[in-house]
């Protein structure tokens, strides 16, 4: 992405240290390109369950790819600073960002996301989420997910060691409960009728990160 764009959706949020995050998300993290590029040349509205600070919907806006937008997070204090910004991108008609836990799905049909979110559930809960995440995609819809999957690489066990310090800084609430497997995330959907790629999604990090592809074909 472009410097003025990432500039311009950085401004909307508030204080130095937010918009160098923002900046740098934007500058440094490929989810953002590679999810807009999944959920082009579609029209359907989409769900974010953990969005954040919502930076996923306004890049996705930027991108003309955002017909309708809700996000969902637990986090009050994140959901707060991503109101804000929404409200200044003037994006109120386009963009809803709600306190909610993943079990409080709105009934909306379109696409989902579920970014970087998953292994901070146990393996019953991811299975849930899964289950219920299907049930909102419409026809043409796509389940994009980026996790960490677990498997025998050096970068799994950077990427779990990362967490651990996350959990005993206190910037990630309860931490990392179960890192899946990729059959445990492909299998469940390709039951489900969907039709499911899993790729690589390192980008400049040596974090374990994976993008999973799960379409609802017409």
């Amino acid at each position: 992405m472009e410097r003025l764009p990432r500039q311009r959706i950085a401004d909307f949020y508030d204080g130095y240290i937010q918009r160098s995050y923002v900046r740098g998300k934007l500058a440094s993290d490929p989810v953002y390109a590679a999810t807009a590029e999944a959920l082009n040349g579609t029209a359907l509205p989409l769900l974010d369950i953990g969005c954040g600070i919502g930076l996923l919907g306004l890049y996705l806006h930027s991108q003309g790819a955002l017909p309708q937008y809700l996000g969902l997070d637990h986090d009050e204090r994140k959901i707060y600073a991503g109101m804000i910004a929404v409200r200044r991108a003037g994006l109120e008609h386009v963009m809803e960002l709600r306190q909610a836990d993943a079990e409080a799905m709105p009934p909306v049909q379109g696409h989902v996301a579920l970014l970087d979110m998953l292994h901070y559930l146990s393996r019953d809960a991811q299975q849930s989420l899964l289950a219920r995440s299907v049930q909102h995609l419409a026809p043409n819809g796509v389940l994009v997910i980026r996790s960490v999957l677990r498997n025998s690489s050096w970068r799994f066990h950077a990427t779990r060691a990362e967490e651990v310090w996350l959990r005993l800084s206190g910037r990630i609430r309860g931490g990392a409960q179960h890192f899946p497997r990729a059959e445990e995330l492909s299998l469940p959907l390709e039951a489900a009728g969907l039709t499911v790629t899993i790729e690589p999604l390192f980008g400049s990090t040596p974090f374990n990160s994976y993008l999973v592809l799960a379409r609802r074909l017409s």
